[in-house]
């Protein structure tokens, strides 16, 4: 059997859309159709050749998505043929399988646990989680459940941990520091901080819960936050993968109490400078992984978030693109033209 697959051949050159063939499932893997499929800056960083050297060239990319399982593997026990699922490249229970290769002629290509650029793809078991099967959230809604989401709201539930009152700062108003804002308002955080450079991301901060914006072009952030909150915010959340942003919301929160969470990711290579007067003062910078999630724990929340109407994804689901547009929907989320780039593997777009 074969499949259509965006792969990446070398670093900084567009992804090719070519024929593969699918292998053989070996335990613990399960071969699904692909619905949607998100785009995340992480597969900027790793075409652009942002994230240094690539060992595993060529492979597949994509680790966030949504679809229908086709086939199980021996030993899979998680899923089973027909379900609708959330993939993420998020670990939950399940066996754990590094990865797989595909062939293409003569070629293998590599893939992941979870690659999502294609037709069909083969997941590590641990990649997946059902959807319930009452539930109303659409696949297209779906797909936001396997990165962006839980890493937006993740960050601000599990990590920050704010109480009611609490205020709170996004650092980047992409798709994952609106995710941030929407789990601050569910928190009920206040106030509610966004800052971004483009006006647009900022409207759009202020449509679904910021309650004050600022344009980091024309205003210094840190001097606009101590404006507001001029004993210092409590929380920063850091989703821009700037270091200069990083130091900047360490600097913003509060003293004795004060916590910065690192989200985005940085370039290969660049380092961070912080004056370590910053942790006398009582402060505290963190990291996080994806938000901390536990997907067999807490997606199911944030899919009655989604359903309920606590959360609001169509501004985030509105731009889509097929398969072979794929290097499109990469350039133009790297030029913040798109908020999340999602790929429909049933679209045709001249």
């Amino acid at each position: 059997m074969k499949t259509r697959a965006a792969i990446l051949e070398e670093l900084g050159k567009p992804l090719k859309i070519e024929e593969i063939e699918i292998p053989e499932l070996k335990s613990g893997q399960v071969l699904v159709d692909i619905a949607y499929s998100g785009v995340c800056h992480t597969q900027v960083l790793e075409a652009r050749g942002y994230r240094g050297e690539d060992k595993f060239l060529p492979h597949c990319l994509g680790h966030e998505g949504s679809g229908i399982v086709r086939e199980i593997g021996p030993d899979v026990e998680k899923v089973k043929n027909g379900d609708k699922v959330i993939l993420s490249w998020m670990q939950g229970h399940g066996i754990n399988v590094p990865g797989t290769v595909y062939k293409r002629g003569n070629d293998n290509i590599n893939s992941g646990g979870i690659t999502t650029f294609s037709k069909q793809s083969v997941i590590s078991e641990n990649r997946l989680t059902v959807i319930p099967k009452d539930s109303k959230i659409s696949l297209k809604d779906a797909s936001m459940l396997g990165c962006a989401l839980p890493t937006g709201i993740g960050a601000v539930k599990n990590v920050a941990k704010p109480k009611k009152g609490q205020s709170i700062a996004i650092f980047g108003a992409g798709g994952i520091g609106l995710c941030a804002i929407m789990g601050a308002k569910i928190e009920e955080c206040n106030p509610i901080i966004a800052i971004d450079i483009i006006d647009k991301k900022l409207e759009e901060s202020k449509a679904i819960g910021a309650t004050h914006t600022i344009n980091a072009t024309s205003k210094d952030p840190v001097k606009e936050l101590k404006n507001i909150c001029p004993n210092g915010i409590d929380f920063a959340i850091e989703s821009s993968g700037i270091t200069k942003v990083m130091k900047q919301a360490l600097e913003s929160v509060k003293m004795r109490g004060g916590k910065a969470i690192v989200v985005g990711n940085a370039h290969h290579g660049e380092t961070l400078n912080l004056d370590p007067h910053q942790f006398n003062l009582g402060k505290s910078i963190l990291g996080t992984w994806g938000g901390d999630n536990d997907p067999d724990e807490d997606f199911s929340k944030y899919i009655e978030f989604v359903t309920s109407g606590k959360i609001e994804l169509s501004n985030f689901t509105s731009k889509v693109y097929d398969l072979e547009n794929i290097n499109k929907a990469l350039d133009d989320l790297e030029n913040g033209k798109v908020l999340r780039p999602l790929i429909d593997m049933k679209l045709k777009v001249d």
